[in-house]
């Protein structure tokens, strides 16, 4: 479903272990907003919801909603670090269009 870079992997674990509470996973969700009509959303989550997809990814819990999982099929999560700022990346291949700081997308 999702592919996570090394640096992603790295990235997430390093906030999981500074969380003052204990995480299931991180969610990940699609929602409509950004500049191309949606975006993604992430959030370390304490337990996860029903109807979520857990997704072992390198040993870290993805939480997926049902609506959300289509969008995802096949997306690389990034984590980049430069002068400019770091942050998540995505590279969607159910995309038709994407803005230009790779947060929003359309279908």
């Amino acid at each position: 479903m999702i592919i996570m870079t090394d640096s992603a992997k790295t990235a997430v674990n390093r906030f999981i272990s500074s969380s003052a509470k204990p995480i299931a996973g991180l969610r990940i969700r699609v929602e409509g907003g950004g500049c191309s009509g949606l975006k993604y959303s992430l959030k370390l989550e304490e337990a996860g919801s029903d109807g979520d997809q857990a997704v072992d990814c390198g040993g870290i819990t993805l939480l997926v909603d049902e609506t959300s999982a289509p969008l995802l099929e096949g997306v690389t999560m990034d984590f980049v670090e430069s002068m400019e700022g770091s942050g998540f990346t995505f590279v969607n291949p159910n995309a038709s269009s994407s803005c230009s700081c790779g947060k929003s997308f359309a279908c």
